[in-house]
């Protein structure tokens, strides 16, 4: 079975995005650094995304992932067809993504946002986050997270620190006791 990961930046106070949508406060890594980006890209062949982290995406110039398959869920699907590697779905998001799931293939990318992710991950379809955390306060903004039924224990699997104080938190999910 494809395992989906939520791989996503995050203000030190849990914000992915300013409460216009802009996220202009990411920081530019360093020459030569990319925190990880190439190898996780490496092992990914599908994306999921929210209708506006697609047209926040689309902001950024030239669409960047035309290699993967990406899912962009919607409840209307636009005017204008997308980049042809762009998929919209107007499904329900778990029911799609449990059957995505099943098909063969590598690593789903849940880029986000929130209102994708906490569906996901309160159905228990996400399988591991890689939580960036960024050294700034934002104050306000778009929550990383939505309300949640229940807890969802988590196990760390790693983290590492950069100097200029970026820091991955890499956790998976914990099955419940049966």
């Amino acid at each position: 079975m494809r395992k989906v990961v939520l791989y996503i930046a995050t203000s030190l106070d849990g914000y992915i995005a300013s409460p216009d949508g802009s996220v202009e406060w990411l920081p530019t890594p360093p020459p030569g650094e990319d925190y990880g980006y190439a190898n996780f890209l490496a092992t990914a062949d599908a994306t999921l995304l929210g209708r506006a982290t697609y047209e926040q995406v689309l902001t950024f110039g030239e669409w960047p992932y035309p290699t993967l398959t990406n899912y962009v869920f919607t409840r209307q699907p636009p005017r204008e067809a997308g980049h042809p590697s762009v998929q919209f779905i107007t499904e329900d998001p778990t029911h799609f993504v449990r059957e995505l799931r099943q098909q063969p293939g590598g690593t789903i990318w849940l880029i986000g946002g929130s209102t994708l992710a906490s569906p996901l991950l309160a159905a228990r379809l996400v399988d591991e986050l890689m939580l960036f955390v960024v050294p700034r306060v934002l104050g306000a903004g778009i929550p990383l997270w939505r309300h949640q039924d229940h807890a969802q224990p988590l196990h760390l699997l790693r983290n590492q620190a950069w100097p200029d104080g970026m820091m991955l938190l890499h956790y998976r999910l914990i099955e419940p006791a049966e």
